[in-house]
C-alpha cells in the first residue's frame, strides 16, 4: 500500500529549506503522497528514507524516454485526469509508419514529409518526433536493411521497431541500439525473449494484450523481470473500445494507484479506419485522451498541423498564458527605414498584430515585450507595460542597430503612455497607432521613415 502523506513526512528531513519548490516539507510529503512531486527534489533525504519511499514517489504513471540526445522524447508522466485541475504532463508523440515492403520511393517520400512537415508557432517549433518501421516481409535481412536505411538517413528521428518476432526484433537493434528504440511489441507469446532484448539493449518496450486484464498480467510479469520502460497496448482496435481502455488505464493508475498500469500508451489510429480524414479525428481524440505516442499511417500537412496545434494547446499549463518569446521579430524584409511596432506578449495578441501587418505588406519590426503573457490592455493595467517597463526593454533590444529613424509605434490602448516614453526614450518621437489590429494595415501605408 502507498504510503501517506504523514508517513512520509516522518521519513524526511524536516528542514524545510524549500529546496524542493515548495515551503514546507509537510506540503513536499502531500506531493509525494498526491503523486505531484519526485522524491529526487529533495536534496537531503537519508538512503535509508530514500529506500523506503520508493513506492511513495514513483509516479503514479512511469515517464518513459524513447530515443537519446536533445531530440529525445519523454511521455507519460501524468498526475491529473483533467487539464483544468493542474496540467498535462509530456505531450504525445507522432509517429508515422513505414513498412519494408513498401517502394523504395515511398519510403522516401515518407521520409521526406517527417522531415518538412514542421512549423514555427509562437516561438516554438512543431513538428512529429518519430518513425515507426514496420516489417511485414518477415525478412530479418531486410528489416535490418530499412532500420539502417532510416538511422542514417534520419539522425534526429526517434524509432519504433514493430514486430512481434524477437528475431526481427534483433536484427533491427543491430543497427539501431544506439538510438534506444522503443521495441513493438511483447505479447504472452513472445514475452521473455522480447524481455531479454529489452534489457540487453537498455531499450523501452512494448506490451500488447488482448484485454486490460492480460495486459496488466503481462506488466507485471515484465516489471517483475526487470524491465521498468514499458509501453501499454490494450490490442483494442475500435474507437469506442480503445477510448474507453484510455479512460480506464489512466484512472486505475491515478485514482487506485495500479502499478501493473502505471505507464504511458500507444494507439494506432491508422489500423482504426483506412479513411485518412476519419484517421485523424480518431488521432485528435487520443492527444485529448490520454495516448502517449500516437502511429499514424501517413502525414499530410492538412492532417499532421492541426494535431500537431491540438497538441500544443492542451498541453500548455492552462494557468499560465500562451506565450511568445520575447524579442524583435521581422515581418516581411524589413530594412533601416522600416516601421517599428511594440506589443505585449500574449500570443494571441502577437498573432493578430502580426497578422495584421502581414497583410499591410509593409516589412516591418514588431517588438514583442514580455509581460508574463498578459492582453496589452491587461498586462498595461497590471504595470507589466508601461513606460518605465517598454523604454529599458527598446534600448537594449537591439532595435537602436538596426534603423535610422527613431520613431516607435505603440498600441493605441495605451495613448496614456506617450508623452512619458518620450521622456524615458529622449530623441525618439512615440507614435500612438490604432487600438484595433484590423486598422494597422490602414495606418502602416501612411508610414514615412
Amino acid at each position: 500500500m502507498p504510503l501517506t502523506g504523514i508517513e512520509i513526512y516522518k521519513l524526511l528531513p524536516k528542514t524545510n529549506c524549500g529546496e524542493c519548490g515548495v515551503p514546507t516539507c509537510l506540503a513536499f510529503a502531500m506531493s509525494l503522497a498526491a503523486g505531484k512531486a519526485e522524491l529526487t527534489a529533495c536534496p537531503y533525504v537519508s538512503d535509508e528514507a530514500k529506500a523506503k519511499l520508493e513506492e511513495a514517489s514513483a509516479p503514479p504513471i512511469r515517464p518513459v524516454t524513447i530515443g537519446v540526445g536533445n531530440k529525445a522524447i519523454k511521455v507519460g508522466g501524468g498526475t491529473v485526469m483533467f487539464r483544468h485541475e493542474k496540467r498535462f504532463d509530456n505531450p504525445p508523440g507522432f509517429a508515422i509508419l513505414i513498412s519494408d515492403t513498401m517502394t523504395k520511393a515511398d519510403i522516401e517520400s515518407r521520409l521526406e514529409r517527417f522531415a518538412e512537415l514542421q512549423y514555427d508557432r509562437v516561438g516554438l517549433t512543431l513538428r512529429p518526433e518519430l518513425v515507426a518501421l514496420k516489417c511485414d516481409s518477415e525478412d530479418t535481412g531486410k528489416f535490418e536493411t530499412l532500420v539502417a536505411k532510416v538511422t542514417k538517413q534520419n539522425s534526429d528521428c526517434n524509432i519504433i521497431l514493430v514486430s512481434q518476432n524477437p528475431d526481427i526484433l534483433a536484427a533491427g537493434l543491430k543497427v539501431s541500439a544506439s538510438r534506444k528504440p522503443l521495441l513493438y511489441a511483447a505479447t504472452k507469446d513472445n514475452l521473455d525473449r522480447v524481455a531479454d532484448l529489452a534489457k540487453e539493449n537498455s531499450c523501452p518496450l512494448a506490451v500488447k494484450a488482448d484485454g486490460l486484464e492480460e495486459l496488466a498480467q503481462l506488466s507485471l510479469r515484465l516489471t517483475e523481470s526487470g524491465v521498468k520502460d514499458i509501453i501499454l497496448d490494450s490490442g483494442s482496435r475500435t474507437l469506442r473500445r480503445a477510448f474507453e481502455d484510455q479512460i480506464v488505464i489512466r484512472r486505475a493508475a491515478l485514482d487506485k494507484k495500479f502499478r501493473p498500469l502505471g505507464f504511458p500508451t500507444i494507439v494506432f489510429p491508422g489500423e482504426m479506419s483506412d479513411n485518412p480524414m476519419k484517421e485523424a479525428v480518431i488521432a485528435a481524440t487520443f492527444v485529448a485522451k490520454y495516448g502517449g505516442l500516437i502511429v499514424l499511417s501517413d502525414f499530410q500537412g492538412e492532417s499532421l498541423f492541426p494535431l500537431l496545434v491540438e497538441r500544443m494547446n492542451i498541453y500548455t499549463d492552462p494557468q499560465r498564458p500562451l506565450a511568445t518569446a520575447e524579442g524583435i521579430y521581422e515581418i516581411g524584409s524589413p530594412d533601416e527605414n522600416s516601421p517599428v511596432l511594440i506589443t505585449s506578449n500574449f500570443s494571441l495578441t502577437y498573432f493578430i498584430v502580426s497578422g495584421e501587418i502581414e497583410n499591410s505588406r509593409i516589412s516591418s519590426y514588431l517588438l514583442v515585450k514580455d509581460a508574463e503573457g498578459l492582453s496589452v490592455m491587461t498586462a498595461w493595467a497590471a504595470g507589466k507595460f508601461s513606460a518605465d517597463v517598454i523604454a529599458p526593454f527598446v534600448k537594449k533590444c537591439g532595435i537602436p542597430e538596426r534603423i535610422k529613424h527613431r520613431k516607435l509605434i505603440i498600441p493605441g490602448y495605451i495613448a496614456v503612455e506617450s508623452g512619458s516614453l518620450e521622456e524615458e526614450l529622449p530623441g525618439w518621437e512615440i507614435m500612438v497607432g490604432p487600438r484595433d489590429g484590423a486598422h494597422i494595415p490602414a495606418y502602416l501605408k501612411n508610414w514615412k521613415p
